[in-house]
């Protein structure tokens, strides 16, 4: 019995870092710059959704908080916090709620997880970038780099960024609980 068990928790880490580093590469490959905040359009929410999705919320939120967070570190490591945080929650909340049986089909609960996870991406970064960011400019100035007309501008790219990551992860998990 304890064999498995380790086995189990082999194959999970096998897969946070799986899934962490498709994350990461989706964060880092595609980068569209927003210039209003200095931040960047990417589809590593793809990957944070669909290990929700597949595996459940833990796993989902530390994909989340690993993968999209070290890609920040390439060039954006103001925005690691943030993303860390933001994308913890993210992928937490998709596999809470999204995560069913393989064999459960039909369930609307994978789409419902995915507009919430949408809902956390825009309001998580809306917050950091209007509210906790500018606080902590003020005795810390690397988090000096956002503001409220900011963070509203980021509103439509991060729906458009989410939306567009929500319809993908639902593919994959469509294809993984495929009938074989």
């Amino acid at each position: 019995m304890e064999k498995a068990s380790e086995i189990k928790s082999l194959f999970r880490v096998g897969v946070v870092a799986a899934f962490a580093t498709l994350a990461f590469v989706g964060t880092l490959v595609i980068r569209v710059p927003l210039p209003v905040t200095g931040g960047y359009f990417n589809l590593g929410d793809t990957f944070v959704m669909a290990a929700g999705l597949l595996y459940g919320p833990l796993v989902g939120a530390l994909v989340g908080m690993i993968g999209p967070a070290l890609a920040d570190a390439v060039g954006f490591p103001q925005f690691i916090l943030a993303t860390a945080v933001v994308k913890f929650c993210e992928g937490g909340l998709v596999g809470l709620i999204g995560h069913t049986p393989a064999g459960a089909a039909g369930s609307q609960r994978p789409l419902i997880a995915v507009l919430l996870g949408v809902l956390v991406l825009v309001s998580g970064y809306f917050v950091f970038e209007a509210l906790i960011y500018p606080l902590m400019a003020r005795s810390i100035p690397f988090f000096a780099v956002t503001d409220l007309k900011a963070a509203i501008a980021e509103i439509v790219p991060n729906l458009l960024q989410g939306g567009i990551s929500a319809a993908v992860a639902l593919g994959i998990l469509r294809v993984f609980r495929r009938p074989h």
